[in-house]
């Protein structure tokens, strides 16, 4: 077996899967923040690349439960060690997977907390659409909620990826994947009306950014692209009226985007491709209903739901009796 650091192994793994799988920098940070950790406690066990046993990765997940992560954050943490440990035993350092017989007890999978049609519309009336900052902020969240795109995919949005004519988006997903997205018209408004105040020219100069398509479309205040904290925070700022919303994030608009169409009678398959989910089942959390939105669904679909609600419109002493065994 080969000899090798841990800062190399590390380091190696991710340039492959940057290379392999198309790994964007979130993504190849939030895992090398995951391997760094896992690092950190095998120095101090003594344990290398080369010496990976399973007691290291049982007590490294117990120090993480004993921490008080969450198990789908211990899952998170095994995931980034198991890709790890897999690109060590190709390159012939690690003679097996000590990861092979491992698991974990299985969770119950949180369903996404979602706002209601109402909590939008508040959320959109809170702003002040009178500044360029209002119109900016208006258009990145009827574009997130209108479009159901990433947070990520939001702020990295180019003017060259819209076609507001068409009403159309490329998006560059993760694993720089390319989607085609609609835009609806409520955010294809914003976007016009932000895009038309923010390239107007300042003190008789023509905004030189309105002429690269290669441009951003979201700017801040000091003309840079805006950041994922900077959206966060101002949504954050927009939901602060409401005491309801205080939970919300970014990614709440895309959960939204997606519950929305489907409680609509929106396709699954077509909710997917949207979303830029290459496994179905990724897509399928979001088939959760509201309570109400079921009831809806039965009474209007059900055919004994429509028996008795004839029966209630019913003078027919027949259809009365129906409905009190239906009851």
């Amino acid at each position: 077996m080969k000899a090798i650091g841990w800062d190399e192994a590390i380091d190696r793994h991710l340039n492959r899967q940057a290379v392999e799988r198309g790994l964007g920098p979130n993504s190849r940070e939030a895992y090398g923040h995951d391997l760094r950790e896992f690092q950190t406690f095998c120095r101090k066990a003594g344990a290398e690349p080369a010496t990976i046993e399973p007691q290291t990765l049982t007590g490294y997940l117990e120090g993480l439960a004993n921490r008080g992560l969450s198990p789908a954050s211990q899952r998170r943490h095994l995931a980034s060690i198991r890709g790890l440990l897999r690109d060590l035993v190709e390159r012939e350092i690690l003679a097996r997977d000590p990861s092979v017989n491992l698991k974990l007890r299985p969770h119950p999978r949180p369903l996404p907390r979602t706002m209601s049609c109402a909590d939008i519309t508040m959320l959109l009336e809170a702003i002040d659409k009178s500044t360029l900052r209002g119109l900016r902020d208006r258009a990145m969240i009827e574009l997130a909620y209108g479009s159901g795109l990433r947070v990520s995919e939001l702020v990295g949005l180019k003017l060259h990826q819209m076609n507001l004519a068409a009403g159309l988006i490329v998006v560059l997903g993760k694993g720089n994947k390319e989607r085609v997205t609609p835009i609806g018209n409520a955010a294809k408004r914003a976007l016009r009306e932000y895009l038309h105040e923010r390239n107007r020219p300042v003190e008789g100069k023509p905004a030189a950014r309105a002429a690269r398509p290669d441009a951003a479309v979201f700017l801040s205040r000091l003309g840079r692209a805006m950041t994922r904290q900077a959206f966060f925070k101002s949504l954050k700022a927009y939901a602060s009226s409401d005491p309801r919303l205080e939970w919300i994030s970014p990614h709440t608009l895309r959960h939204c985007f997606a519950t929305h169409l489907l409680e609509g009678g929106a396709d699954l398959r077509a909710v997917q491709e949207m979303l830029g989910h290459s496994d179905i089942s990724t897509t399928q959390i979001y088939t959760h209903l509201s309570k109400s939105h079921l009831r809806k669904v039965h009474r209007t679909f059900h055919p004994r739901a429509t028996i008795a609600k004839a029966a209630r419109r019913s003078p027919d002493p027949n259809c009365r009796n129906a409905e009190t065994r239906l009851n």
